[in-house]
């Protein structure tokens, strides 16, 4: 039996291909709230980041978050990503 293809997508921290199942989702949906997607289902523009605080540094310096859903991203909500990928 053949082996199914994993799906890649490529962290806007590092820019780095890696494996789906090993990024966390970042979400915004229609009405402009950006949250963390654990599970990769919320309906919603997505963004994929490592779970490293590393490369959400990186991002955020970058500003290619705010780039990846073309809108202003303000400091509160970096600080609660952050915290959502260290726990």
């Amino acid at each position: 039996m053949a082996e199914r293809k994993k799906p890649l997508r490529k962290c806007i921290g590092c820019n780095e291909m890696k494996d789906k199942r090993t990024l966390v989702r970042i979400v915004r949906n229609k009405e402009g709230e950006i949250s963390v997607d654990f599970t990769g289902k919320k309906p919603g523009r997505g963004a994929y980041i490592c779970k490293d605080v590393a490369c959400l540094d990186q991002a955020q310096k970058a500003k290619r978050i705010e780039r990846a859903f073309s809108t202003k991203i303000e400091p509160e909500i970096y600080d609660e990503i952050r915290r959502e990928l260290s726990e």
